[in-house]
């Protein structure tokens, strides 16, 4: 699965997202291709390509009715974008932060420093990988 924040990281598929929020807001049975175009002025086969991510990662469910596609918002998957933008919301605001249910304790400190050097090895083969892959024309 696509990394959340790779996908969020978008500013045409927040865009979306955020679309998607206020019309389902207004209630609706979801959003069709044609007026997420209209409303964010892009074009369709743009859409069509950000409306892919955002399916790929579980972040918009599509209903189709006949040759017509509707999308809605799944609010599920920023569920973890929440868990781990929310210690550092508490760390901002200290004894003055908004009511915010954290239940999780925190990692004992090697668990800390064991993510923290599997993150870092992740990103550089990451950067190694894409490296080899430009240099093949890929």
């Amino acid at each position: 699965m696509t990394d959340i924040f790779d996908v969020i990281a978008d500013g045409t598929r927040r865009d979306i997202l955020q679309l998607l929020l206020r019309r389902a807001a207004d209630g609706d049975g979801g959003t069709s291709v044609t007026q997420i175009v209209s409303e964010l002025g892009i074009s369709q086969p743009t859409v069509s390509k950000h409306l892919k991510v955002l399916r790929d990662s579980e972040l918009v469910t599509v209903r189709e009715d006949g040759q017509r596609r509707f999308y809605s918002l799944a609010v599920e998957p920023l569920e973890a974008v929440d868990d781990w933008l929310v210690p550092f919301l508490v760390d901002a605001y200290g004894d003055s932060a908004p009511d915010i249910d954290f239940s999780v304790p925190p990692l004992p400190d090697s668990a800390a420093h064991a993510a923290e050097v599997v993150g870092r090895a992740a990103a550089s083969a990451k950067h190694v990988v894409q490296t080899a892959l430009k240099r093949l024309g890929a």
